[in-house]
Protein backbone atom coordinates (compact mmCIF):
# COMPACT_ATOMS: atom_id res chain seq x y z
CA UNK A 1 0.00 0.00 0.00
CA UNK A 2 1.52 3.78 -1.09
CA UNK A 3 1.05 6.08 1.34
CA UNK A 4 -0.29 9.71 0.15
CA UNK A 5 1.27 12.43 0.62
CA UNK A 6 -1.81 13.83 1.40
CA UNK A 7 -3.74 12.69 5.02
CA UNK A 8 -6.85 14.10 6.10
CA UNK A 9 -6.09 14.05 10.10
CA UNK A 10 -2.64 16.24 9.61
CA UNK A 11 -4.42 18.81 6.99
CA UNK A 12 -7.33 18.60 9.80
CA UNK A 13 -4.50 19.42 12.65
CA UNK A 14 -3.29 22.20 10.37
CA UNK A 15 -6.58 24.08 10.22
CA UNK A 16 -6.91 23.65 13.90
CA UNK A 17 -3.44 25.54 14.36
CA UNK A 18 -4.46 27.95 11.55
CA UNK A 19 -4.43 31.89 13.50
CA UNK A 20 -7.48 32.88 13.74
CA UNK A 21 -8.81 36.77 13.83
CA UNK A 22 -7.91 38.94 16.82
CA UNK A 23 -11.51 40.00 18.27
CA UNK A 24 -9.82 42.38 19.96
CA UNK A 25 -8.77 44.11 16.84
CA UNK A 26 -9.61 47.57 15.88
CA UNK A 27 -11.91 48.24 13.49
CA UNK A 28 -12.84 44.09 13.10
CA UNK A 29 -16.43 44.15 14.08
CA UNK A 30 -17.20 47.72 12.20
CA UNK A 31 -15.71 46.96 9.28
CA UNK A 32 -17.45 43.97 8.50
CA UNK A 33 -20.71 45.84 8.79
CA UNK A 34 -19.75 48.54 6.40
CA UNK A 35 -20.37 47.54 2.77
CA UNK A 36 -24.02 46.56 4.30
CA UNK A 37 -24.66 49.93 6.04
CA UNK A 38 -23.53 51.84 2.77
CA UNK A 39 -25.61 49.37 0.52
CA UNK A 40 -28.62 50.75 3.06
CA UNK A 41 -28.20 54.48 3.08
CA UNK A 42 -27.67 54.38 -0.90
CA UNK A 43 -30.78 52.50 -0.58
CA UNK A 44 -32.41 55.28 1.05
CA UNK A 45 -31.18 57.97 -0.86
CA UNK A 46 -32.38 56.35 -3.80
CA UNK A 47 -35.47 54.91 -3.44
CA UNK A 48 -37.22 55.21 0.02
CA UNK A 49 -36.64 58.76 0.60
CA UNK A 50 -37.73 59.99 -2.70
CA UNK A 51 -41.10 57.82 -1.96
CA UNK A 52 -41.79 59.12 0.59
CA UNK A 53 -41.53 62.70 -0.55
CA UNK A 54 -44.16 61.91 -3.71
CA UNK A 55 -46.41 59.92 -0.97
CA UNK A 56 -46.21 63.43 0.95
CA UNK A 57 -47.18 65.43 -2.06
CA UNK A 58 -49.98 63.07 -2.97
CA UNK A 59 -51.85 63.43 0.40
CA UNK A 60 -51.35 67.18 0.07
CA UNK A 61 -53.25 66.99 -3.19
CA UNK A 62 -55.65 64.66 -2.05
CA UNK A 63 -56.50 66.99 1.19
CA UNK A 64 -56.55 69.95 -1.16
CA UNK A 65 -59.39 68.66 -3.42
CA UNK A 66 -62.65 70.14 -3.34
CA UNK A 67 -65.81 70.00 -5.70
CA UNK A 68 -65.28 70.69 -9.38
CA UNK A 69 -62.27 69.70 -9.14
CA UNK A 70 -61.15 67.01 -12.49
CA UNK A 71 -59.25 64.34 -11.43
CA UNK A 72 -58.01 60.98 -12.77
CA UNK A 73 -58.17 57.89 -10.79
CA UNK A 74 -56.21 54.38 -10.51
CA UNK A 75 -57.85 52.76 -12.90
CA UNK A 76 -57.63 55.50 -15.59
CA UNK A 77 -60.80 57.07 -15.54
CA UNK A 78 -61.35 60.59 -15.52
CA UNK A 79 -63.95 62.55 -13.85
CA UNK A 80 -65.39 65.49 -12.07
CA UNK A 81 -65.47 65.70 -8.05
CA UNK A 82 -69.44 66.33 -6.56
CA UNK A 83 -69.00 65.39 -3.64
CA UNK A 84 -66.45 64.90 -0.95
CA UNK A 85 -67.16 62.66 1.97
CA UNK A 86 -65.39 61.60 5.18
CA UNK A 87 -63.37 58.41 3.10
CA UNK A 88 -64.38 58.94 -0.29
CA UNK A 89 -65.31 61.21 -3.16
CA UNK A 90 -68.23 61.59 -5.51
CA UNK A 91 -67.28 61.43 -9.18
CA UNK A 92 -68.88 62.33 -12.07
CA UNK A 93 -67.76 60.50 -14.69
CA UNK A 94 -70.33 61.01 -17.27
CA UNK A 95 -73.86 62.74 -17.71
CA UNK A 96 -76.15 60.97 -14.93
CA UNK A 97 -73.27 58.78 -13.88
CA UNK A 98 -71.71 59.28 -10.52
CA UNK A 99 -69.46 56.65 -8.50
CA UNK A 100 -67.89 56.88 -4.98
CA UNK A 101 -63.87 56.41 -4.83
CA UNK A 102 -61.82 56.02 -1.86
CA UNK A 103 -59.57 58.45 -1.42
CA UNK A 104 -56.48 56.20 -2.27
CA UNK A 105 -58.10 56.00 -5.72
CA UNK A 106 -57.30 59.36 -6.76
CA UNK A 107 -54.29 59.18 -8.68
CA UNK A 108 -54.02 62.81 -10.23
CA UNK A 109 -55.75 66.14 -10.18
CA UNK A 110 -56.08 67.79 -13.56
CA UNK A 111 -56.71 71.12 -13.40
Amino acid sequence: MTHSSFDSSSFIQVLAMAPTGDPSSPGGGLMGFLPMILIFVAFWFLLIAPQRKKQKQHDKMIQALEKGAKVKTVGGVFGTVTGVKDDRFVVRIAENVKVEVSREAISAKLD
